[in-house]
């Protein structure tokens, strides 16, 4: 085996090991709870507190997708993800619908973005 070849292999050999390293740590920290004997039971803030995570981690994937353009600010206030995002959030405080949520948001963002491009 020459030089190039062991250094594929050996490069081939860390990320297989490093892949199984993560998925042995990922799966000994996710059983914890349910290898226990007894029963854990989450403080009251904290169950309080998750109620919000579905809420922010939704933010979290919409917001820069709407208020950024490729990682950057928009330049000009004529962007249809501007009006289409509002358009979208009300209707789904009104109807608390997610198909809808989603036809009404790209029903309003798609004919803008025709026109305004």
């Amino acid at each position: 085996m020459n030089d190039a070849n062991w250094g594929e292999v050996k490069d081939a050999l860390y990320m297989g090991t490093a892949v199984l390293g993560l998925v042995v740590l990922s799966a000994l920290s996710r059983s914890a709870f349910f290898l226990s004997e007894k029963p854990w039971a989450m403080p009251r803030w904290m169950t309080q507190g998750l109620r919000y995570a579905p809420m922010a981690a939704l933010a979290a994937v919409i917001l820069p997708e709407v208020l950024l353009q490729d990682g950057n600010w928009p330049t000009h206030w004529m962007d249809a993800r501007f009006v289409a995002a509002p358009v979208a959030a009300f209707w789904a405080w009104w109807r608390k619908d997610m198909l809808g949520t989603i036809i009404v948001g790209m029903a309003v963002y798609l004919p803008l973005r025709a026109f305004w491009a």
